[in-house]
């Protein structure tokens, strides 16, 4: 299963690289015009055009692009001479902290809050289901800007904006990361909350339910450890989406932050239409969403045993 999910992934990287290439060649703006400024001769801009094959057609572009990444080499940053893949590696800590973090976060209040609502049920199934409502419909850059005016500027516990590297101080790496990993799991937290509510209260009813506890297993060995089991599944697979929603969250999280991640990386790139490092990025987002795929597939696996013969 896992070497058919990895063979499945080759091509969908290779459309997501022409993908991106074709729409950052749509994007308005040039890469020449950028570098050499407003003020720079005719001769200069047509130079850089040449040293940056932009008088290529498109398709020549791309296929001189293919054969570098093949050799796993993503180019270098046509304003800073950076190579791509470095500063990905160096940002991409930054952005995993966040969205594991986020993911962590949502999936342990999430299935907590929504197994006990499907035990008491009432008040508190209809609270979250409100909440997963307005989860859903509020951005998570909303909910950054409303933390930061609460809990760094009206009562200041926390920093509004860095970030220091757990290797450095990890007192300093946790209270750099709360709150954005709060703005990116609230959404997450109401939606697995939903999912593990239902998923539980139908497990409850089912007849294997009703056995057990006639033979006097406990009401929270049934809760826990059959129900919620047997509801995984879905569970699972609205965790998968909360990481791939946090990861494309933190690009506007980033940015209220100020975090030196991958969101804030790509959009300084776009602005300046630095096509090497756009390029990069989207596909180290892809290879991202690959991966978390890829582990949701092995979790259902040992969730469901069928899945092993799919």
């Amino acid at each position: 299963m896992i070497v058919k999910r990895v063979l499945i992934a080759i091509p969908i990287l290779l459309v997501t690289s022409a993908l991106t290439f074709l729409l950052q060649a749509l994007i308005p703006g040039d890469a020449a015009r950028a570098i050499v400024g407003a003020q720079g001769s005719q001769e200069s801009y047509q130079q850089v055009r040449d040293q940056l094959h932009l008088n290529l057609p498109l398709w020549q572009q791309y296929t001189t692009y293919l054969g570098n990444l093949l050799h796993g080499n993503l180019g270098t940053s046509l304003f800073t001479g950076e190579p791509v893949l470095q500063s990905i590696t160096s940002r991409l800590p930054v952005t995993l902290s966040l969205i594991i973090g986020a993911t962590v976060v949502a999936a342990v209040v999430g299935i907590v809050l929504g197994a006990v609502s499907a035990k008491i049920g009432g008040w508190l199934a209809r609270l979250i289901d409100v909440l997963a409502l307005v989860g859903m419909a509020l951005p998570n850059f909303w909910f950054a800007l409303v933390l930061v005016s609460v809990f760094a500027v009206a009562i200041p516990l926390l920093p509004a904006t860095g970030y220091t590297p757990l290797s450095q101080d990890p007192g300093l790496w946790l209270a750099s990361i709360v709150l954005p990993v709060i703005a990116l799991a609230i959404g997450g937290i109401a939606q697995v909350a939903k999912i593990t509510r239902d998923g539980v209260s139908d497990a409850m009813e089912q007849d294997y339910v009703r056995t057990l506890r006639a033979g006097g297993v406990s009401e929270g060995a049934l809760l826990w450890k059959h129900a919620l089991k047997n509801s995984g599944v879905p569970v699972v697979t609205v965790v998968g989406l909360g990481f791939v929603g946090a990861l494309a969250g933190s690009l506007f999280v980033e940015n209220v932050f100020v975090l030196p991640g991958l969101g804030s990386l790509v959009n300084t790139a776009t602005t300046q239409h630095d096509v090497p490092v756009i390029q990069g990025v989207a596909l180290a987002y892809a290879v991202i969403v690959v991966a978390i795929n890829l582990v949701i597939d092995i979790s259902y696996a040992f969730l469901n045993p069928k899945v092993k013969t799919r």
